[in-house]
């Protein structure tokens, strides 16, 4: 069936956007009138997709935060065109008009709901919380434009351990909307290999927020950084830096030893299960997969060889805080 999505402000909305979320939310769910009507519907955007004959179908809203993250939330379709597909071309219009001017997408997805997003490529990003007495989980997709090139050859498009395709890049911001979406579903683990942290790349506030995330997950969490040259993080206030000296059982780096063999090709591990690898030091040329054990393990022995021979950066361990 044809469909048309369309966009309003609160003040203009027509009176089926309401009526879909009081059947949907209020009445077949059960969320308290309270909690559904909230002050956010003033500051969003809300979608109203209907058919060709202008019959509602579903609603959607979005709504940005300073943190340039947009929001997506209260989507619901009507029983009637659930299952049909319908839900997913809501979702995807929504990735496709604020996917280029946010670095990410957040929602809060009911856990029935969770492998419906994930084809989409949002990945759970939070433990289960309750919202209005309905187990809730926070997902968040950091590549709308990147999946929505690739959404109908993946089931599950950059979920970790389950989309085992090569994404390709060719330069720095494909780069990172991969690298976090890597880093983002690390439970345990990321070792990183470079020539030096550069600051565009790895002191950016989403990763250090991931980071410091994951090393406070878990008692054995463990983030590995491991570089050729530190002066760069010596002669330039490096929030890694900082972040290291907080969580010292968590996170380390370490200078490559130049007697012994080094590779020439920088790459991120996430887990046992992710890879971002680059084809030189020089150029944001590579190839991310999230679900490529053997070549992880590959990595991962060439990274402990490099790491067991290499040392501490004096010069960091003596700068004052």
């Amino acid at each position: 069936m044809h469909t048309r999505i369309r966009k309003y402000s609160w003040q203009l909305a027509p009176g089926s956007i309401k009526d879909i979320r009081q059947r949907v939310f209020v009445e077949e769910q059960n969320v308290p009138p309270e909690l559904e009507w909230d002050s956010t519907d003033e500051i969003a955007d809300h979608y109203l997709m209907v058919s060709s004959d202008n019959t509602p179908i579903g609603v959607a809203r979005v709504f940005s935060t300073l943190d340039e993250v947009a929001h997506i939330g209260r989507m619901a379709i009507l029983p009637s065109y659930r299952g049909q597909g319908y839900g997913q071309r809501l979702l995807r219009h929504l990735m496709e008009e604020v996917g280029d001017q946010y670095g990410q997408l957040q929602l809060s997805a009911q856990e029935h709901a969770i492998p419906f997003y994930q084809q989409s490529g949002f990945h759970v990003c939070s433990d289960a919380y309750d919202d209005a007495g309905i187990p809730h989980f926070d997902m968040r997709c950091y590549a709308p434009a990147l999946i929505l090139e690739k959404a109908d050859d993946h089931a599950a498009p950059m979920i970790a351990d389950k989309d085992n395709a090569s994404w390709l890049f060719d330069s720095e911001r494909s780069m990172i909307r991969l690298m976090d979406s890597l880093a983002g579903q690390a439970r345990q683990r990321i070792w990183l290999y470079d020539r030096f942290l550069e600051h565009d790349l790895y002191d950016r506030k989403p990763l250090r927020d991931m980071l410091s995330a994951l090393a406070r997950r878990h008692r054995l969490s463990e983030i590995r950084l491991l570089i050729h040259d530190d002066q760069p993080l010596v002669k330039r206030r490096h929030r890694l830096v900082e972040l290291m000296r907080r969580l010292p059982s968590h996170m380390s780096l370490r200078l490559v030893n130049d007697d012994y063999p080094a590779e020439e090709q920088p790459f991120m591990l996430a887990d046992r299960f992710g890879v971002l690898y680059r084809h030189d030091f020089y150029n944001p040329e590579g190839f991310a997969n999230f679900a490529d054990g053997g070549r992880v393990k590959m990595l991962e022995e060439t990274f402990q060889r490099m790491w067991d021979s290499a040392r501490n950066s004096i010069e960091l361990r003596e700068l004052p805080l």
